[in-house]
């Protein structure tokens, strides 16, 4: 039984050198297989070539097949995550944010262009002490590196799926079950992945279609690449490593039933990958109890993988926010976060300095920011507004409704009572609500009881940690006003002081503030730093 190519082939040309009888043609720009010439393979190989070497597995069988998808024999995969049914660890140092960030942002990001004509993005380390350099490949093939094939227009970003972030996190977590991960690979395959992302709840999907999908979004995050120059970080020496892909795909496998035709059906894929150079010196359990190099994880909830492949396509800047928070919350359950910071993280700055200047394009930037809230709001990563910075009048309307009762009588009586006040919640918002939102406020994000849970065990671990270790202990902490004191004794500015301490300006800013305590270990630098006992 011949095959055919559907409509979504984005004819790349991948499968026409590969068809042993030649019954790939191209005609006005769409790829067809002419049925006489086609005879699945037969005699030339095992499997139909077209399948197995499109990137998307896009060839199919003339005839669909009936009934289910039998369970034949696999490769042995590792064993599945999320063994609790809620959480798993995963690997989350900066050179892994940054990636997840480029998959996910890869159209707002701010793209250079380097000598060779390569599109490369940047990522200073430690206020510019240190550099990583993130670039794409236009496949995924070992030899791309070596032939320099590498993404050079704008366009081909367009071609990165979102959703291509959850499997480089599924990824991250599998790589925190190995000891030596760059050098020990890892075996999924697509019925477990189907389980991480919710797909097999998906009835409106075909086998086909969910296989297409998976083989999609596994190759991308395997198309990034990584150069990494860190520079030295307390005991941990400087370093650097070459470029280097991020997750090397070293082979797709493919399964296949064959019908009482004798034609042959795509029913599963399996993935073998191993993580590049960057986990030696990020994910590395041996190095870290020596003292030279990192060992980084984090807390990876499943309801996350679930979310962003409900949401992704209408709610790309929730999406962006909520692996934003991923990262982020590790660092600190209760931060506080400026929303101009949650604005560039959902749009892109060029985007929100566009709407300083618009004003239509600044209503439709503050609704949809209002709307992606809302949403965040729905899978309970719940936003707690500043109520000094982001008073009532300027927060979304749907925040203003929460003490809205849900018995009828009740909620009459609240819309009564509401409309006697001078100020009411559905009055507009007030004049300038953009600049006013500029200087707003989130206190923090409230997270889902058992993730809250995970983090905070994880803070706990850090905890004792940093308590176990005798030089980690003062004898007092160090309040704000004597830390803002001390500076100005000495006469250096915040700027001076964070460049010393290795910290943002922000983070001294805030220090003096009150708004947070600094960790043991930087409570010992300040006092060194500022000649305090």
């Amino acid at each position: 039984m011949p095959y055919t190519i559907p409509d979504n082939c984005y004819s790349c040309g991948t499968c026409k050198p590969q068809c042993p009888t030649g019954a790939i043609h191209l005609d006005d720009g769409k790829y067809w297989i002419e049925s006489g010439l086609c005879n699945d393979c037969n005699e030339y190989a095992g499997e139909p070539q077209c399948v197995v070497h499109c990137p998307i597995s896009s060839p199919v069988p003339v005839q669909a097949k009936k009934g289910r998808y039998k369970a034949l024999e696999r490769v042995a995969t590792n064993p599945d995550l999320f063994f609790n049914g809620k959480n798993n660890t995963f690997a989350s140092s900066m050179v892994i944010w940054e990636a997840c960030k480029l998959l996910t942002s890869t159209t707002i990001l701010p793209w250079k262009t380097a000598v060779d004509g390569a599109l490369s993005y940047q990522r200073p380390v430690k206020q510019g002490r240190g550099n990583l350099s993130f670039r794409l490949v236009e496949n995924f093939d070992s030899d791309s590196l070596a032939q320099g094939n590498y993404v050079t227009s704008s366009n081909e970003l367009e071609t990165i799926d979102i959703r291509s972030a959850c499997l480089h996190l599924i990824y991250a977590a599998y790589a925190t079950t190995l000891e030596k991960p760059w050098e020990q690979e890892f075996v999924i395959d697509d019925q477990q992945l189907e389980k991480y992302l919710g797909l097999d709840k998906r009835k409106d999907l075909s086998k086909a279609t969910k296989l297409t999908l998976l083989k999609t979004l596994a190759q991308q995050p395997c198309r990034i690449t990584a150069a990494i120059d860190w520079p030295q970080q307390g005991k941990i020496k400087g370093f650097s490593v070459e470029e280097d892909f991020i997750w090397h795909l070293l082979e797709i496998k493919h399964h296949f039933q064959e019908d009482s035709n004798g034609c042959k059906h795509l029913i599963g894929l399996t993935f073998k990958i191993r993580a590049g150079l960057w986990a030696k010196y990020f994910l590395n359990k041996q190095g870290y109890k020596q003292r030279t190099v990192f060992y980084q994880y984090g807390i990876l909830p499943k309801f996350l993988l679930n979310t962003v492949m409900s949401i992704w396509q209408q709610h790309q800047g929730a999406v962006r926010m909520i692996l934003w928070l991923l990262f982020k919350a590790k660092m600190g359950r209760k931060q506080s976060i400026m929303v101009p910071t949650l604005m560039n993280i959902a749009y892109g700055k060029d985007k929100v300095t566009q709407a300083a200047t618009q004003r239509e394009q600044r209503k439709r930037l503050i609704q949809k920011f209002e709307s992606n809230l809302e949403v965040l709001n729905s899978y309970e990563l719940k936003p707690v507004f500043d109520p000094v910075t982001y008073f009532s009048e300027i927060q979304p309307l749907w925040a203003r409704l929460v003490e809205l009762p849900d018995d009828a009588d009740d909620a009459i009586d609240f819309w009564i009572n509401d409309g006697s006040q001078e100020q009411r919640l559905t009055d507009p918002a007030p004049r300038g609500k953009w600049n006013l939102l500029m200087q707003a406020r989130i206190l923090e994000f409230e997270l889902p009881q058992e993730w809250d849970q995970q983090l905070a065990k994880f803070e706990r671990k850090k905890q004792q940690r940093i308590n176990k270790n005798p030089k980690s202990k003062i004898s007092h902490r160090l309040s704000a006003e004597q830390i803002l004191t001390a500076r100005k004794r000495q006469g250096i500015s915040q700027r001076e002081l964070a460049q010393l301490i290795g910290k943002s300006q922000s983070w001294i800013r805030d220090l003096e503030r009150g708004r947070f305590t600094a960790k043991p270990e930087d409570q010992l630098r300040l006092q060194k730093i500022l000649n305090l006992s």
